[in-house]
């Protein structure tokens, strides 16, 4: 995939930014997705086309919403033999419709490798000289992105109100009643099961599955439920196998899906906390764009399918969902 077939295919009048659709009730607008809670118990979920970072929303990459949407389906797919999940129905590329479910307040990060640049990962907290972290004891003498001696659990906070992450340990996650001994068991469970069967199949693609973010919740009976997405290029970090260890034996950082162009270019333009925004360029949106097909077709193994020119893609997406705005 490259940029002058995405202009060809018109991909800059074919961005999601904006998913608000008011037939549709108990909106709430996520950084990325749009979210609408049915009377029935089904939430519709909408993956808009945003890029967020620095805390705020930067730009629309056209197709991400959808790569994200189908990327997550492929795993949804690929897993529901390990544990039960939210989905009930993909009416639209870029829709899903789940069950309802309450959040836990835990998030679970499973980890192979020491990596990460946040302040609650392994390599950031290793590097500050802690060994012993969320429960797990590593030893001395471990290089940057090397395999860790096992995959490990990184659970932490869910974080509200500008609150920051907080690193947990198990016993933390139950003594504070976070959750009960049963859901952590079980969660954790869950959580290795499904990384073990993305690491595997990631291997085939000539990948290497080195972290991912599971979120979890309950349903009406209680179960727990794999929700939101899974392995997707923006939960996860992928790195390409076939060059990962001349690039670990020479110091350098591994190769990976690199679709930061947008994050580095405004980075180095202002202070993106603050400062206003400048005008990204377009080629550098296209560019972006196809990074996240490329993951897709490899993540996946499928060749991507652009939706239908010649209609808007919230059109396209009311038009799919104009079933629900019965029951709505």
């Amino acid at each position: 995939m490259d940029i002058e077939t995405l202009k060809s295919r018109g991909a800059a009048d074919q961005i999601l930014a904006d998913a608000t659709i008011p037939e549709l009730p108990n909106h709430y607008r996520g950084k990325v997705r749009d979210n609408y809670d049915l009377p029935d118990g089904r939430r519709i979920i909408v993956a808009s086309d945003r890029l967020s970072a620095f805390d705020r929303i930067l730009a629309a990459i056209p197709y991400k919403g959808q790569v994200l949407t189908q990327t997550a389906r492929f795993w949804f797919e690929a897993t529901a033999d390990i544990c039960p999940n939210h989905v009930l129905d993909y009416p639209d590329p870029n829709v899903v419709i789940g069950k309802r479910l309450d959040i836990l307040p835990v998030e679970i990060v499973v980890r192979d490798y020491l990596a990460g640049s946040t302040g609650t990962s392994v390599l950031t907290l290793y590097k500050a000289g802690k060994r012993e972290m969320y429960g797990v004891t590593l030893p001395d003498g471990l290089r940057a992105n090397a395999k860790l001696p096992q995959t490990i659990i990184t659970p932490t906070s869910k974080a509200f109100d500008g609150a920051h992450d907080e690193p947990l340990t198990p016993e933390e996650i139950v003594g504070k009643g976070l959750l009960t001994a049963a859901q952590w068991q079980t969660l954790s469970d869950y959580a290795l099961a499904l990384f073990a069967r993305g690491r595997e199949i990631a291997a085939t693609r000539g990948l290497i599955l080195v972290d991912t973010k599971y979120e979890f919740g309950t349903d009406a009976d209680g179960r727990i439920v794999l929700a939101d997405e899974i392995h997707t290029p923006d939960s996860s970090r992928y790195w390409l196998a076939k060059s990962y260890e001349a690039r670990l034996a020479a110091g350098e950082p591994p190769e990976s899906f690199d679709k930061d162009f947008v994050r580095n270019w405004v980075a180095a333009r202002c202070d993106p906390y603050n400062d206003p925004i400048p005008e990204i360029p377009e080629d550098l949106v296209l560019e972006t764009a196809a990074v996240y097909i490329r993951a897709f077709e490899t993540i996946t193994g499928r060749k991507f399918e652009f939706p239908p020119q010649g209609e808007a893609p919230l059109a396209r997406i009311r038009r799919n969902l104009a079933s629900c705005f019965q029951t709505a």
